[in-house]
């Protein structure tokens, strides 16, 4: 992925039956319609089964979930970034909470996005760690502290400190990095404070995937993003 523009709206769709297969597409096509009337870059993360499908249906840039730390060749049931890439993916999370790695993996991985040409999203889950991270020279660092995913309690309410400490150490090492933080974000409100605190983006999961009207739920989020 050549040009990140932020501010940007990342959604990992997980593994939930509500953005599995056809319904991944579903809520592709929504974020895309999102993205193209409110003018916000939306990144849809789908699963690895998933990628093709929803990368063929949607000019919106397409990530995938996890990538793990090796080169293609033999190793059944591991997935190269080579592979997510000729999927159709532009980029990748890595290290999130729901699937850590070790920092030499890490480290392996965001080398080998930069030779193959994709972007590097590090999940970390605390500021420290997110300045840490930024060291490697990745695109962009996700801070979500691991006891607010999935619970409807924001990162940007519940610990507002957490996200100027994370600014502040991760811009004393990198100035270039994507900031974006995730965690229990899940209306519009929680959006506006983490960007306000200094984040250049967010994560969402239950906020769009699970919600009644994933596409109102997306349009009140980007509303308040800018």
């Amino acid at each position: 992925m050549s040009d990140l523009k932020t501010p940007i709206f990342l959604t990992n769709l997980k593994t939930y039956p509500e953005s599995t297969g056809d319904n991944a597409c579903k809520l592709a096509r929504i974020a895309e319609a999102a993205s193209q009337k409110m003018g916000v870059q939306v990144i849809v993360a789908p699963q690895t089964c998933d990628i093709f499908r929803v990368s063929s249906l949607v000019r919106i840039p397409v990530f995938s979930q996890h990538v793990d730390p090796v080169e293609p060749g033999k190793h059944t049931g591991y997935t190269p970034i080579e592979a997510v890439k000729q999927a159709g993916a532009e980029g990748t999370l890595i290290n999130h909470a729901e699937h850590q790695l070790t920092i030499g993996e890490i480290r392996y991985i965001i080398d080998r996005c930069r030779r193959v040409g994709v972007a590097s999203f590090v999940c970390a889950d605390t500021p420290e760690a997110s300045a840490f991270s930024a060291l490697l020279q990745p695109d962009a660092i996700l801070f979500e502290p691991p006891e607010l995913i999935g619970t409807g309690v924001s990162v940007s309410k519940a610990k507002p400190m957490s996200i100027t400490q994370t600014v502040k150490l991760v811009r004393s090492v990198n100035s270039d990095v994507v900031l974006m933080c995730g965690a229990g974000i899940a209306n519009g409100e929680d959006v506006k404070v983490a960007m306000q605190l200094g984040m250049q983006g967010v994560g969402v999961t239950n906020g769009f995937v699970k919600a009644s009207d994933p596409q109102a739920a997306l349009l009140e989020m980007l509303s308040m993003i800018k």
